[in-house]
């Protein structure tokens, strides 16, 4: 198991918090990159020009809530379930 299987598997035991660098591991592996930075708001967005914006809680930490949003914009039960 990967790099990237582990951090799938851990984002959708839907922890309180997550780290800032594994969420935005992940959204790389999907083809997003990181186009604008306002104060603790990170902006990330794909080829599609679909945007996810990941606020840092205390500048190293992601709440729940946008860990479910990643999950759910990714997709990644299905991803899981088929790799």
């Amino acid at each position: 198991m990967g790099k990237l299987s582990k951090l799938i598997k851990y984002l959708l035991s839907r922890p309180p918090e997550a780290r800032f660098e594994e969420i935005s591991y992940v959204l790389e592996a999907f083809g997003y990159q990181e186009t604008r930075v306002r104060g603790s708001h990170h902006a990330f967005e794909n080829e599609q020009g679909e945007v996810i914006i990941i606020p840092k809680k205390g500048g190293k930490k992601v709440k729940r809530t946008y860990i479910e949003e990643t999950i759910r914009l990714l997709d990644l039960e299905n991803w899981q379930d088929e790799n």
